[in-house]
């Protein structure tokens, strides 16, 4: 806008708001025009909410986000305080996820249970499928709430994880979240005795539930006998065994009871399907186990260890267990030597391949010896006879419950 005075012929110019003089003199200043309609929309800009780059000649220019990308950020943000992603198209919530882990919600341990528990609900085994947490205890201790939201893992691997005998996992893994989906489950080199392992299939055996569709079982290095071959029944699946380490002995006797009570057969060499290499973390939180893995790694270690006591003593709630458990080292294989070790490994044969031999061997000698048969049954005979004609004694109950079964009826 200009302007001409007639009496000196002086040319007026205004411009960015201000008056000005052909020699560049301020004649005036506009005071500043103060709207809350335009000062308070300023107030809430983020640099998040705007593209900055640099154009050709080296300026620096910015652009808009899309109203979408401004909305997902602020889902990421607040997402502990969803209620619900049901019905929302999977391609919306991948993208939801991966701004949520870049904000570190899920590394927050406050915020990070309630977030992955929202994703699990609506997205279910494509948050997470298969989880690795071989040989690595202090993740599990520190982690172990928001482990248990994943209720859609097929595979499990927490072999070296010093598990003990009571630890809060077997609950959860006999739980209705995980009843129809998980398959695989690798539990090696954690301590584990009879005792553990009657513990852990018991809501299998007395409830009928739990781990239904389990189809491969890791027990190796662990100090169990043959006589948990009876707590596997419970398992009707069941596919693949690996009891490589324990202390079972290979034999006729062996190979019989198992296929009697399991329906598996020995294999005369390794499966490949124990192998560690098939196992591994993936899902849409693949990244985000390893970021807490990082995050662990950077807390000093004499921190690390004394917050893994702490937080071991409160899963456990024994002293006495958990000082044993934590100054035992983890089952780690160093070297191929330990590798070429003996595998004992069984499998569930298909109606193609017919009886197994050591059956066929069992049912032959058994044909061959009837009258061993007879003379043990009338053996049976005389001794029923004695015992009617003696005064009756003091009756007990066939369904007499042992002192391990009291003690673990009483523990629930």
């Amino acid at each position: 806008m200009c302007s001409l005075d007639p009496d000196n012929s002086a040319l007026y110019i205004r411009e960015g708001g201000q008056l000005r003089r052909m020699n560049d003199i301020v004649l005036a200043e506009p005071k500043p025009v103060s709207s809350c309609r335009r000062t308070k929309p300023l107030l809430l800009l983020k640099k998040e909410h705007f593209i900055f780059t640099y154009n050709a000649k080296g300026n620096l220019q910015y652009s808009p986000r899309s109203l979408f990308e401004i909305s997902l950020q602020f889902i990421a943000e607040n997402i502990h305080h969803v209620d619900s992603l049901l019905d929302f198209p999977e391609q919306i919530g991948v993208k939801l996820f991966a701004a949520t882990e870049e904000k570190c919600m899920f590394s927050n341990q406050e915020t990070g249970p309630k977030a992955l528990q929202v994703f699990n609900d609506a997205y279910g085994d494509m948050v997470l499928t298969s989880l690795c947490l071989r040989n690595r205890f202090p993740l599990l201790s520190e982690r172990m709430c928001e482990i248990k939201t994943f209720r859609s893992l097929k595979s499990l691997d927490l072999f070296g994880c010093r598990l003990g005998d009571s630890h809060e996992i077997f609950q959860h893994l006999t739980s209705s979240s995980l009843t129809g989906s998980l398959v695989e489950l690798f539990i090696g080199g954690n301590c584990l005795s009879d005792i553990g392992l009657q513990r852990l299939t018991a809501p299998i055996r007395m409830f009928k539930k739990g781990l239904d569709n389990l189809q491969l079982l890791d027990l190796s290095d662990n100090p169990i006998s043959e006589r948990v071959v009876r707590y596997l029944t419970c398992l009707s699946n069941l596919q693949n065994l690996d009891v490589s380490g324990t202390n079972f002995k290979l034999g006729t006797v062996l190979k019989k009871t198992m296929y009697d009570l399991t329906g598996l057969v020995c294999s005369e060499k390794p499966l490949d399907i124990f192998e560690h290499s098939r196992c591994k973390t993936e899902g849409w939180a693949e990244h985000v186990v390893n970021q807490w893995e990082t995050i662990a790694s950077q807390v000093p270690k004499l921190k690390r260890i004394e917050d893994s006591r702490k937080s071991a003593l409160r899963f456990f709630g024994r002293q006495k267990f958990i000082s044993d458990v934590l100054n035992s080292m983890p089952v780690v294989r160093q070297n191929e030597d330990e590798d070429a070790t003996e595998k004992l490994h069984f499998y569930k044969p298909t109606p193609k391949h017919g009886i197994p031999e050591v059956q066929v061997n069992d049912t032959a000698e058994d044909s061959l010896k009837p009258s061993c048969l007879n003379a043990r049954k009338r053996q049976r005979q005389t001794e029923c006879s004695e015992t009617r004609r003696s005064p009756p004694g003091k009756r007990f109950s066939s369904s007499t419950l042992t002192a391990e079964d009291k003690d673990l009826l009483d523990s629930y």
